[in-house]
C-alpha cells in the first residue's frame, strides 16, 4: 500500500531535517510551504520531498493543500516539530498492510518543551487521528486546532509520535498569543460571542482543568507554567473575540 507523508512548515530550519529523516520509510512525501524566509524548502527539496509554496490561510487550509498533492492510497499527517520512532513507523506500516485495517488510526503524542516530557495536564497521550485512507479523511477548515474530519472506521495505534513542541517555555507562551487570536477568529466566523464572564471565568476554568482535574500537578513547576500559558492563551482569545463584535452587543459565548 502506498503511504503519502504531508507536512506543512513556515521556517521550520531547525526542526524539518530530523522530521524528514524520520519519514524516509514513506512513498512519497509532500510540503507545502508558507512562504519560508530560511532554508526549509531547500533543505526539503534535498532531502527528496516534493515542495509546493502556498500562502498561509490557515492551518487546516494548508493541510488540505497538502492532502490535495498526496497520491498514496493512506495518507500520515506530521508537523515539521514532530518526530516519528522506528515502534510507531513499524506499527504504520503493519496497520496499513493489514487486511482488516481502519479507515483511519488515532496516534498519541509525547510533547516536549525544551527535552522535558510532559506527562500529565492533558499533555499525553494527546490521540489525533494522524493516518488514515486518502479518500476518508479531509480536514477542517479552522486557523488553529485544524483535525481530520473522518469517515469511516477508526482505531488507535499503541506507539506514538514525539512531538518537540518547543525549544523553552517562553516560546512556547509567545506561540500561544498568535494562536489565541487565529482561535478567536475562528469563533467569530462560526458567530460566537464573547461576554466579560468569558474572559474571567473561561480562564480560571482552564486552569483549573489543566493543573488539578487533568493532573498536571503531578509534573511539579513545568505543569504550573504551562497551566498558566493556558489561562492567558484563553483570555486573550476570549478578549480579542470581543473586539469582533459589534460595540455592546456580547453574547453568551
Amino acid at each position: 500500500m502506498k503511504l503519502s507523508v504531508i507536512i506543512i512548515t513556515r521556517n521550520e530550519a531547525v526542526n524539518i531535517r530530523a522530521c524528514l529523516d524520520s519519514v524516509r520509510f514513506a512513498d512519497e512525501i509532500i510540503v507545502v510551504d508558507s512562504e519560508s524566509t530560511d532554508e526549509t524548502p531547500a533543505i526539503c527539496r534535498e532531502l527528496g520531498a516534493v515542495v509546493l509554496t502556498v500562502p498561509f490561510r490557515g492551518y487546516g487550509h494548508q493541510k488540505n493543500r497538502a492532502l490535495d498533492q498526496a497520491h498514496g492510497e493512506w495518507v500520515l499527517s506530521v508537523d515539521a516539530d514532530e518526530r516519528v520512532p522506528f515502534p510507531l513507523r513499524d506499527e504504520i506500516l503493519a496497520a496499513i498492510a493489514s487486511a482488516n485495517a481502519a479507515d483511519g488510526y488515532r496516534v498519541a503524542r509525547r510533547n516536549y518543551v525544551g527535552n522535558v516530557w510532559i506527562r500529565h495536564g492533558g499533555w499525553y497521550p494527546d490521540y489525533t487521528v494522524r493516518l488514515f485512507r486518502r479518500n476518508c479523511g479531509r480536514f477542517s477548515e479552522r486557523h488553529v486546532h485544524e483535525a481530520v474530519e473522518l469517515n469511516g472506521r477508526t482505531a488507535t495505534l499503541r506507539e506514538a509520535l514525539d512531538h518537540h513542541a518547543c525549544r523553552d517555555f517562553g516560546q512556547f507562551a509567545k506561540r500561544q498569543e498568535a494562536y489565541a487570536r487565529l482561535a478567536a477568529n475562528d469563533l467569530a466566523r462560526r458567530g460566537r460571542r464573547a461576554t466579560m464572564l468569558d474572559v474571567w471565568l473561561r480562564p480560571l476554568y482552564t486552569f483549573a482543568r489543566s493543573f488539578l482535574l487533568r493532573g498536571g500537578f503531578l509534573d511539579g513547576v513545568n505543569s504550573w507554567k504551562l497551566a498558566c500559558i493556558y489561562t492567558r492563551y484563553t483570555r486573550h482569545k476570549y478578549l480579542h473575540l470581543r473586539t469582533l463584535q459589534p460595540t455592546g452587543r456580547a453574547g453568551d459565548g
